[in-house]
Formats: structure tokens, sequence, C-alpha cells
């Protein structure tokens, strides 16, 4: 979906979107897909390229907005077609920070010896849940799906911290009303109050959302021992250029340092980090020691960063 697009179904224009944005393109699932397809893709792409066959997988966690149905958890849906079948599989909520959290929580399994080979999913059809009649917030979101898998390594190599945090006082900033059980989704009159779509308090978002990148950012950068200087790839989510350009210039980070994929694929939520992860190690410009720090913010409100060793 293109900003030319947009001009044929709402008011705006490709300058006004790029200018605010930094966003040109964004790709949908189709009209009778969800996320599961997409997920099941990532996982295999990311069990392929760690050179590890399904039944060694034991816990997968998918982080997701926007799942393929309420009941069960699409991780649950996916193991079959993913052939995880000795995996436990559960889903997590963390919106655009779920890829993160989702680190967080299988790093735990791992370091107490509980799982030995784990994957983690980011996946998220926000297309399906886009208003395309508010164009505040249409014109942001994208559809897409990255995976990673992750094994215990040595002392000073892979995850050397994650920093996590959630403040629900902010809950109302970043959400969809309708859907669940207090708006169900097939009542007529939350449907004609636009309940189940995406709603955000655009410039409330900004304001958060770079004090708390700076922040988390900071702490993870403290818990592991580094400073910004020797980062390789500051890879944040990529929820709007502005936002990423103000952190970076407060963390001292020069943007050649700074790796952005908005302008093609938007906003994806909790799949944007492992989207931009995959096209940095496609680059070839990720060696073996370069430190990578991994930030981002959403719904909730959460934010969340974690400092890897390559």
């Amino acid at each position: 979906m293109t900003n030319k697009d947009f001009e044929q179904i709402i008011d705006t224009t490709d300058e006004w979107i790029v200018q605010r944005t930094g966003m040109k393109v964004r790709h949908y699932v189709r009209s009778d897909e969800g996320i599961a397809e997409i997920a099941v893709e990532a996982g295999k792409k990311a069990m392929a390229a760690a050179g590890v066959e399904p039944e060694e997988i034991e816990l997968v966690v998918l982080a997701t907005a926007t799942p393929e149905q309420p009941i069960p958890a699409t991780a649950a849906i996916i193991q079959p077609a993913l052939g995880v079948s000795n995996a436990v599989c559960f889903d997590i909520a963390g919106a655009c920070s779920g890829f993160i959290y989702a680190l967080q929580v299988v790093r735990q399994f791992i370091a107490t010896g509980e799982v030995k080979t784990a994957m983690i999913i980011g996946a998220e059809a926000l297309s399906k849940y886009s208003d395309f009649t508010d164009r505040s917030t249409c014109i942001l979101f994208g559809d897409g799906a990255g995976a990673a898998v992750l094994r215990a390594c040595e002392p000073g190599d892979g995850v050397l911290s994650c920093a996590w945090h959630t403040d629900g006082h902010y809950s109302d900033i970043i959400q969809m009303p309708g859907g669940g059980s207090k708006y169900p989704p097939h009542v007529k009159e939350h449907i004609e109050a636009r309940l189940p779509f995406i709603k955000m308090r655009g410039n409330e978002v900004f304001k958060l959302a770079v004090r708390a990148f700076l922040e988390v950012c900071q702490e993870a950068l403290g818990k592991a021992g580094v400073t910004t200087d020797e980062i390789r790839w500051f890879v944040p989510h990529q929820a709007n250029l502005r936002i990423i350009s103000a952190v970076g210039d407060r963390l001292g980070i020069p943007v050649e340092r700074i790796y952005v994929n908005l302008e093609k694929v938007g906003n994806t939520s909790s799949a944007s980090i492992p989207l931009a992860m995959g096209e940095v190690i496609d680059s070839g410009d990720l060696k073996r020691g370069d430190l990578v720090l991994m930030a981002a913010f959403g719904g909730g409100l959460t934010w969340a960063a974690s400092v890897v060793r390559w």
C-alpha cells in the first residue's frame, strides 16, 4: 500500500505522510489471511538459518497484538505447520515491545536450563484493524512477521541485557477498544462506533515515546556495561522516523549506525524489530562480536530494550 494509494481513499498526500512519518510503502496480508501463514514462513526461515531441526525446539513464544483468532493461541495454531511437536507454544501481547518481551521471557527459560532451544516470533496483521477513515492512523501500519531461534551461549556473547517496563496509566493512548470481552466485535453498535479499530493520540505518544526510548536504552546499556560508542547498530522499533531521529540524536548515535526500514514496511508492531534485524543480517554488515542495541515502545504503555553481542 503506497502513499499514492492512500491519496485515493483519504484526504492526504505523499508529501504529508513522508514529512510526518518517513513512510512510503506498507505490505498487507491477503483478505483471507491472518498472521499464521506469515508466522510459519518466518519460523521456518529462522530454523533454517540457525541449522536447527523442528523437533529440537522446546518452546515457542509468539508476540502479537493481532492474533489469528481469540482462541486458541496463534502459537498453538502454527505448531503443526512448523513441525515443532515437542514445543510448548503460547502467545504474549506486548504490542510494539512484544518481540523484546518475548526475548526476555525465553531468555529466563534458557538461563535456568529449563529449555535448551527456543523460538520467538513477532507477527502482525495490523491492516485488519486499521481505520481507513482516520488519516492519522491508517497510514502508519503494515503487516509482517519475523522470528529468531535462541540457544545458550558463552558468557559475554548473545543477549547481554534486557530492560522492560509497563505503565497502564497510559493504556488509552494507543488502543483498540473493541474486539474484546467488553466490546465484542460482533455487536453492530460497536462497529458503528469504530471501536474495533486502532486509535492513537499521536502528540502524546511522541513525547512519551522519545523519553521512554531514551531511558530504557540507557538502562539496557548500563546493565550490559557498554556505551553507545561501542554499539555497531541501533535497531529501534520502526514507529516513526521523527521519533527514531529524536532518540538517536539524544543517545548520540550517528545516523549511519541507526537501522531504518520503515519507509518500505511501515509500523509492523511486534514484527518491526525482527524484520529490521533480518535485513541487517542479510546485508552482511554485522560481524561476530558486534554489539546491537534493540529498543521498542508501544501500547500498554510498554517499552523495552536489549543489548546483544552478535
